[in-house]
């Protein structure tokens, strides 16, 4: 029997719930019974939940009060209302953020919270308790779908937070294993050398599951495949998370794991887009939110099959509602019902680039989510980009909102050299920083082959 999971569900979550009203296993049952309800009933909840939070906006919400002459549409037809608000680019958010602030929410309720930069450009928002609530449940209900639970042990190939001290760093990790049942392996610093340590960590600790970002996972699991490692426990699941899932990927993880590989997708400024259920299906977390999708180029809405970027309005958040966010992903949504029998709407590809994953002059590798929880510490930073041109060499972009070099920049140059001994790793304050071909700016670029 698990001591710590049977404390969470049966102690603690209970503790939470009386003493702090927390909601998110009361929201787990609420999606776990709403996703098999017919098309009509689903989209019956759906219409009225975007209603409310549309007429929210007009009334509450300095950034959407000029669109109040909507309120008679939105009342008749909230979907085809929601199509004539702007498309809102991460971008024009972070021009004017407090606009989007409506004037009822209480301030000092309110969490906040930024995307995770992986486009180099890190936006900050607030939430409240309700929507984070929410996406926890969104996740909990993905995941119950593989009989794992919120006291489920869990191993993450993840990363740690480099500004904690030590005693921060004890509490932590404390935190992590006994009020959360999970231990860490640092995606950031997968040592070949201590694959042997983390194999036997995963058979002692028999997680019920392996959570990470699909490039860490897969690294975990080439070098376990390549030093012939032998794995004595069998996971309920291998849940990829934070990066496009690739095909090789995924067959990879499910060769060296024998166990279900599930895509999580989802974003710090979006919760949990969607999840995939054992029989396949990408299914949006419909009840959360309405995804649309619109042409790269002219901004207009595409049909389901083809590909374009993802727009999100979350449904839970009053408090700094942004309608119709564009997250930067491309997507392609599905018209098809998945065979599980579930009516959620599926995503039928979720077309990104992972981060890249740098290689140390002595062979470790570095996954690029590192340097992304680095420069987070320098709010002066508005987008950045490191270059890493062959194990010994490293260039970082740096664009800052003054043009000149952010208070604090020394400390976090010591963090990038730790992340790549023997590397040398020069910086440059640039005026910007020019997208990839796909239109999307990527934060960590290697320019050589990952190969021992």
């Amino acid at each position: 029997m698990d001591i710590i999971k049977f404390g969470i569900e049966k102690i603690l979550y209970p503790l939470m719930e009386a003493k702090r009203g927390n909601h998110v296993r009361a929201n787990t049952k609420v999606l776990l019974a709403s996703e098999r309800l017919s098309l009509h009933d689903l989209n019956s909840l759906r219409e009225e939940r975007l209603r409310r939070l549309l007429l929210h906006c007009v009334e509450h919400v300095p950034a959407y009060r000029q669109y109040k002459e909507l309120v008679p549409q939105i009342v008749a037809d909230p979907f085809t209302a929601l199509t004539n608000f702007p498309i809102l680019t991460k971008e024009a958010f972070r021009l004017d953020p407090e606009s989007f602030i409506a004037d009822d929410a209480d301030r000092s309720t309110l969490i906040a919270n930024n995307s995770g930069g992986s486009s180099g450009h890190p936006v900050q928002f607030y939430m409240d308790r309700h929507t984070v609530e929410y996406y926890e449940a969104a996740r909990w209900r993905g995941l119950r779908w593989y009989g794992i639970t919120p006291g489920s042990r869990s191993l993450l190939i993840w990363g740690n937070p480099f500004e904690l001290d030590k005693m921060e760093q004890r509490r932590y990790r404390l935190t992590e294993r006994y009020l959360k049942n999970r231990r860490i392996i640092p995606a950031y610093a997968l040592d070949p050398a201590q694959m042997p340590e983390h194999v036997r960590l995963l058979n002692r600790y028999r997680p019920e599951y392996l959570y990470g970002y699909a490039g860490a996972l897969a690294l975990f699991a080439r070098l376990i495949k390549e030093q012939g490692l032998q794995l004595k426990h069998r996971l309920k699941a291998v849940v990829s998370t934070s990066e496009t899932l690739h095909p090789w990927q995924r067959e990879l993880l499910a060769e060296v794991f024998a166990a279900p590989v599930v895509n999580e997708y989802g974003a710090r400024d979006g919760g949990i887009i969607a999840y995939q259920c054992p029989e396949g299906g990408l299914h949006l977390s419909a009840e959360n939110l309405v995804a649309e999708v619109s042409d790269l180029l002219t901004g207009e809405l595409l049909p389901a099959g083809e590909r374009g970027l993802l727009l999100v309005t979350d449904l839970n958040n009053f408090v700094q509602p942004r309608l119709r966010y564009q997250l930067g992903d491309e997507v392609i949504i599905s018209n098809q019902l998945c065979s599980c029998g579930r009516t959620l709407p599926l995503l039928a590809e979720v077309c990104g680039r992972e981060d890249d994953i740098f290689v140390t002059t002595d062979g470790q590798f570095v996954h690029g989510v590192a340097f992304a929880n680095c420069i987070k510490r320098l709010p002066e930073v508005e987008a950045f980009q490191i270059i890493q041109v062959a194990p010994e060499q490293a260039q970082v972009l740096l664009v800052t909102k003054d043009g000149l070099e952010p208070p604090g920049l020394e400390g976090v140059k010591a963090d990038y050299q730790a992340l790549l001994p023997g590397t040398k790793i020069s910086y440059q304050l640039v005026e910007a920083i020019p997208p990839s071909p796909s239109g999307k700016t990527r934060y960590a670029i290697r320019q050589f082959p990952l190969e021992k």
